[in-house]
């Protein structure tokens, strides 16, 4: 917890309104809001936590690259652009080179070098076709990246007949593994690396798929069912992020909802605008919620993903 003088300090000067109140999540603990941390954007996704300390995230209207240099800090200072033209960049997620690779929803898996700021592209069609739109992504620790391609500020008809989940190993060829789902959006993969899960936007079923090897999934199954006060079935599942404990922290229409590897729903973490997606800088949880980024303060911190093997270069 920070300190009451710092948290103090820190929430005097956010706007009133923003703050919310603290909230125990069973299994997790108590979370304690921060505020806004930045507002006034136009729709913000895909926030990932950088080797340099910073916290990058997106604005996909405004097509860029956002960065938080501290974060960890109390208050966390000024948002800056640290890319324009992004092409319509939402999810990233750094790998072992320290490279931030993302998803382009003008169809394109670029990884950026953040202290040159030049981009390479790591795959932008599968069997010669350029993917929909892909939307967001988690890297396993052979350097492969899973990624979804759902039909959101897609081409219509889609490009590739369907939405789909695709896995790109280290220096290869994109191969689709999952193509049933109504829009796959958000996506992680367990701690152990042997569940991956994917949460379909259109449907309130919440995925996971056996983990044979890196890019070769078994048996999908239902982890969970999204469900609103009635219990009725809930859809809008968007991104999420993963606590040390292997929770995971799914955003959708209620909140941050947070659920045990075993599928159990522990809570919710309110939010004042409808969340996007999340991420974890120690254990802070930052979540991107249409126009404004929000700070929370949690017991648990976020799972480190291992550092593989660096995606080779082309």
């Amino acid at each position: 917890m920070l300190r009451r003088t710092a948290r103090l300090a820190f929430l005097l000067a956010l706007p009133t309104a923003a703050v919310g109140e603290d909230a125990t999540i069973r299994g997790v603990g108590r979370v304690v809001p921060l505020g806004v941390v930045d507002t006034g954007r136009g729709f913000l996704e895909g926030p990932a936590a950088g080797p340099d300390g910073a916290l990058y995230f997106t604005d996909i209207p405004r097509s860029q690259i956002l960065r938080l240099p501290t974060p960890a800090a109390s208050p966390p200072g000024p948002v800056e652009v640290f890319a324009e033209n992004s092409r319509h960049a939402n999810g990233l997620m750094f790998n072992a080179a320290g490279e931030m690779v993302a998803c382009e929803m003008d169809g394109r898996l670029v990884a950026w070098d953040t202290r040159a700021k030049t981009r390479r592209v790591l795959a932008s069609s599968f069997d010669g076709i350029r993917f929909n739109a892909p939307n967001d992504l988690v890297i396993d620790r052979s350097g492969g990246v899973y990624f979804t391609d759902p039909r959101f500020r897609a081409p219509q008809p889609l490009p590739q007949g369907g939405q789909a989940v695709f896995y790109v190993p280290g220096g290869g060829e994109p191969r689709r593994l999952v193509r049933d789902l109504p829009a796959p959006n958000g996506i992680l993969i367990s701690p152990d690396e042997r569940t991956l899960y994917v949460f379909p936007t259109d449907s309130p079923s919440l995925r996971a798929y056996e983990v044979k090897a890196p890019g070769e999934l078994g048996a999908g199954r239902e982890l969970c069912r999204l469900t609103d006060a009635s219990g009725r079935g809930l859809r809008g599942a968007d991104g999420a992020t993963i606590d040390e404990r292997g929770n995971l922290y799914v955003t959708c229409p209620l909140g941050v909802q947070v659920i045990s590897p075993a599928g159990d729903k522990l809570g919710v973490i309110p939010c004042p605008e409808k969340p996007a997606n999340a991420t974890f800088v120690g254990n802070r949880l930052y979540v991107t919620a249409r126009t404004s980024l929000y700070a929370y303060q949690l017991s648990v911190s976020g799972h480190r993903y291992p550092a593989g093997k660096a995606v080779a270069k082309e």
